[in-house]
């Protein structure tokens, strides 16, 4: 199904792309309200705290749950900025609108638990506000697109996607894989959907986070939240992935914003000759899968196995190598012809089960 969509209709600054920043957590009222005068000091206008924070372990600081509310609704007398939090369960949703809360987001974990959604959308029902939808743990687009096909159906209007990356077991450079290519086809399958890009669940790394707010501007998202704190080494959680007011500003004043819809003469060359070169590829991949079947074919008269794995591994140690030269990454080579081989396997099993 289409997601019925309306305008956010939120404050933002038109020289710079929709941001939401505050601290990871609402760790006291003197630290809500200090770090939300600093943003609204730079020009902030919506703010961002978690009331109630969902820990991979029990007995971390888990938020100070509806204690907080009143200090959200001291940033909006204070400041004029909007205020919005994380919402998990039912109960979560009726606190946070009864605390004039003015944006919900929903978190990965929550995300990835359509019986969780479903209980979120039900309490949703007949609200306009704003709800913002953070993919889910594991890289799975059908069960991101599901959760907001969950919020929609409860008459959710204006929504938001958030990438906010993906788990993984290995320890990499970021604390979430960010697999753009899955945001980037969530754009392409529903349009008018705003994106707006964690720049600091992903990276993990205060140092990190500019990077992938140009990246994140370069593919074209609408917006951003990051975490905010006046004093990031002293925060309660996720300490490392925080940066003050002032450095915010610093990044955000550096981004570059591309229009995706300014289209040159120029570009348009260039893109009919990406046009012609893919034609090219394809009839390229055609007739090498051609030739494996012909392999196919004398592999079932001489009673071969199909998989020939030191052939497998010389394919790859050499188009690894070529890829290199070329200006090319070792992985991308790889994953292309891993897939190339993923399929001229399947059509040779075709041929010799026949």
């Amino acid at each position: 199904m289409e997601l019925e969509l309306a305008p956010l209709n939120l404050p933002s600054d038109n020289e710079r792309p929709f941001v939401i920043a505050g601290p990871c957590s609402a760790e006291t009222e003197e630290q809500v309200i200090n770090t939300a005068k600093q943003l609204a000091s730079y020009g902030c206008h919506n703010f961002r705290a978690g009331v109630w924070k969902p820990r991979t372990k029990p007995g971390g600081f888990e938020g100070n749950g509806e204690k907080a509310l009143p200090w959200m609704q001291a940033v909006k007398r204070e400041t004029g900025m909007l205020v919005s939090t994380e919402v998990a369960t039912p109960h979560h949703v009726e606190l946070a609108l009864k605390y004039g809360i003015d944006i919900l987001w929903i978190g990965a974990r929550t995300s990835a638990n359509p019986f969780a959604m479903q209980a979120l959308a039900d309490a949703l029902k007949g609200v306009d506000v704003p709800v913002f939808v953070k993919n889910p743990v594991n890289p799975d687009l059908e069960l991101w697109i599901g959760a907001m096909e969950r919020i929609n159906q409860a008459g959710v209007k204006r929504m938001a996607a958030i990438h906010r990356g993906f788990s993984s077991y290995d320890k990499k450079i970021y604390r979430n894989l960010p697999m753009w290519q899955i945001p980037i086809e969530l754009k392409r399958r529903i349009p008018d959907l705003p994106i707006i890009c964690d720049p600091s669940h992903i990276g993990g790394r205060r140092e990190l986070i500019a990077p992938l707010c140009q990246q994140a501007m370069d593919l074209g998202f609408e917006g951003l939240i990051v975490e905010s704190h006046c004093d990031p080494d002293k925060a309660w959680s996720d300490a490392k992935q925080q940066v003050t007011p002032d450095v915010l500003d610093y990044i955000l004043s550096l981004l570059v914003i591309r229009d995706e819809h300014v289209t040159t003469e120029g570009i348009t060359q260039l893109r009919k000759q990406i046009d012609e070169l893919d034609n090219q590829l394809m009839d390229l991949l055609s007739k090498r899968m051609r030739v494996c079947r012909e392999i196919g074919q004398y592999k079932k008269e001489h009673n071969m196995t199909v998989l020939q794995t030191s052939r497998y591994n010389e394919i790859l140690d050499k188009r690894g190598a070529q890829g290199a030269l070329c200006g090319m990454g070792p992985e991308f080579v790889a994953k292309v012809f891993e897939s190339i081989h993923e399929e001229s396997v399947r059509q040779q099993i075709e041929i010799v089960n026949q």
